[in-house]
């Protein structure tokens, strides 16, 4: 399986949810498997190394009912090879802890994307893994009729689609163009270029969007001067995608 190989360490079982949803979204990770006190991962690496497939790092909670993650992490270090550690925590005071362990980073609850970023950029660094190119986006065109006369317009210059019934409308730098194609059928077929549903009646380019925001519990993106809902099951992966989006532009300085 391409990519790292990860455990998540956690007693708690929703935020061993949420580290496990963050760190299956990113691309650089092939599995995540989990475990919910340091006594079951001891179990769950000791089994990865018999069976020929070791974990390569292991995002671990520290404050844990019987083994404790700084005591774990120590056990870990003597390991012929050592998996990275990488400590994910509510509480700041056992950084020296991680620091004598040389984990690879401290991230501190509750956990930020961009953060979480970071922390498998080092993993991937320490562990001499190629991060993988951003696939090419697909050009997909769709012939649209105006006055009479048939334009050709890419998906590329498609900034963002509006629901109109049975008919879906393109909008583009230039103008919009209505299509009898249902938005569902575009937000299939449009997928791998980039386009992303963020309401029941908008699907847009990760690319256009300019700005994500949140006031009083209600989230919208802005497209140049049109500001697009998004709905509430929808701004959580919204947000993670755009993480890693900006991520992939700055590169990993």
């Amino acid at each position: 399986m391409a990519g790292l190989r990860v455990l998540a360490v956690d007693d708690e079982q929703p935020a061993l949810e949420d580290l496990s949803y963050l760190l299956r979204a990113d691309p650089r990770i092939g599995e995540v498997v989990t475990a919910r006190d340091g006594a079951a991962a001891l179990r769950l690496l000791d089994r990865a190394i018999a069976d020929g497939r070791p974990i390569d790092a292991v995002f671990l909670d520290i404050r844990m009912r019987g083994l404790d993650g700084v005591v774990l992490g120590r056990l870990l270090s003597q390991f012929a090879n050592p998996p990275r550690v990488v400590f994910v925590t509510a509480y700041e005071e056992h950084a020296v802890d991680a620091f004598e362990i040389k984990a690879e980073d401290y991230l501190l609850k509750p956990v930020r994307p961009e953060r979480l970023a970071e922390a498998i950029r080092r993993v991937c660094v320490a562990s001499d893994v190629a991060e993988p190119e951003p696939p090419q986006p697909k050009v997909d065109t769709i012939p649209v009729e105006l006055g009479g006369v048939t334009r050709f317009v890419n998906s590329n210059e498609v900034m963002y689609v509006e629901a109109q019934g049975d008919y879906a409308r393109l909008h583009t730098a230039g103008g919009s163009h209505l299509v009898r194609i249902p938005l569902a059928t575009l937000e299939e077929r449009w997928a791998s270029a980039g386009f992303v549903r963020v309401h029941r009646s908008h699907l847009v380019s990760l690319k256009y969007i300019d700005e994500l925001h949140i006031d009083s519990g209600k989230c919208a993106v802005r497209i140049g001067n049109t500001e697009i809902p998004v709905s509430r099951r929808h701004t959580r992966e919204l947000r993670d995608l755009l993480v890693r989006r900006a991520r992939r532009g700055q590169g990993t300085t």
